[in-house]
């Protein structure tokens, strides 16, 4: 089982490319974008040493169904997937916040309220919530997008129009979208047994319009968890069973990892990382309702080229 963790292709009209921690993206004619998922992943805004096999193909063939399955809500980037782990879309430039919108207080919003804080990204909270709560109605709390080794900050609406990230125009239709898809997504995960708690969006604009950028509703933006046993362990206060990376976070939080300095990454044994594969296929196969079909792995990189060469001399 081979990984593709790093990539270095030349393809026809490059003109650069940005590796992101788990996303390479390449610059065509200054018009397009190639977008390979590798099998990077990441946790505590750092990039692990180890890949995770079939994982980019998993996340690029769930972000393309959402993508598809939106297009009426907002335009989005997508053209063409023409390998399993590439999305080939419109070069957007993209607003510097990311859109995250919570139905349910859990995670990093958890770890802050519990230390008594009651307002996250200008977003006030009342007294007396329980960790996996569900909020009236969902609150979008963005962060800033910072750069490689640097930690995404909370950012307040007013901090954004402040700073001129977004003008109070593209604010509201930044707004307006992320609602809208996240109800999606929420009647999407319904339909298969599953609660979408919270995800990220990012946007961009081409040509005076914006458009919804990157990947939607996968397990590395999204958190989900089984509808069927929630309301159960809500009212006993027992963890969630869940469909997200969360799984990575907390074995890495029991090895004594959290991202800090002078904190070293546990070792991933080869079982470690063929239990997170096997992780990640349970998520696609639960979120998208579909069996993960698993595409050669023998020469990864020889195939992404050719697919995507193929593609854009065509």
């Amino acid at each position: 089982m081979n990984a593709l963790t790093k990539t270095d292709f030349n393809f026809p009209g490059q003109k650069s490319v940005y590796h992101g921690k788990v996303r390479d993206v390449y610059n065509i004619n200054g018009e397009k974008l190639v977008m390979v998922a590798t099998d990077r992943i990441s946790a505590f805004d750092v990039v692990l040493p180890e890949g995770i096999p079939y994982k980019g193909q998993m996340l690029n063939q769930i972000a393309a169904k959402f993508l598809d399955a939106t297009t009426d809500i907002c335009p989005n980037w997508k053209m063409a997937t023409p390998d399993p782990m590439v999305t080939v879309g419109v070069l957007c430039e993209g607003f510097p916040v990311e859109m995250i919108v919570r139905g349910y207080l859990c995670g990093s919003a958890w770890r802050t309220y519990k230390s008594g804080v009651r307002e996250i990204c200008g977003v006030k909270l009342p007294d007396g919530m329980r960790e996996n709560q569900k909020f009236p109605e969902p609150i979008i709390t963005p962060t800033t997008k910072a750069e490689m080794g640097l930690h995404d900050e909370d950012i307040s609406k007013e901090e954004i129009l402040k700073q001129g990230l977004a003008t109070p125009e593209e604010y509201e239709i930044l707004e307006k979208y992320t609602l809208a898809l996240f109800k999606r997504g929420t009647e999407i995960a319904a339909e298969r047994g599953l609660i979408l708690v919270d995800t990220k969006y990012e946007f961009g604009k081409h040509n005076g319009t914006i458009y919804l950028m990157d990947e939607i509703h996968t397990p590395d933006s999204s958190r989900y968890f089984y509808s069927e046993s929630y309301q159960e362990r809500f009212e006993k206060g027992e963890p969630q069973k869940q469909l997200s990376k969360e799984f990575v976070r907390e074995w890495l939080m029991e090895n004594g990892f959290q991202g800090k300095d002078g904190q070293k990454v546990p070792e991933m044994t080869p079982a470690i990382v063929q239990s997170i594969s096997d992780r990640y296929i349970e998520l696609f196969e639960n979120i998208t309702g579909e069996k993960f079909v698993k595409e050669d792995t023998s020469n990864i990189a020889e195939r992404i080229f050719k697919n995507v060469e193929t593609f854009l001399n065509s």
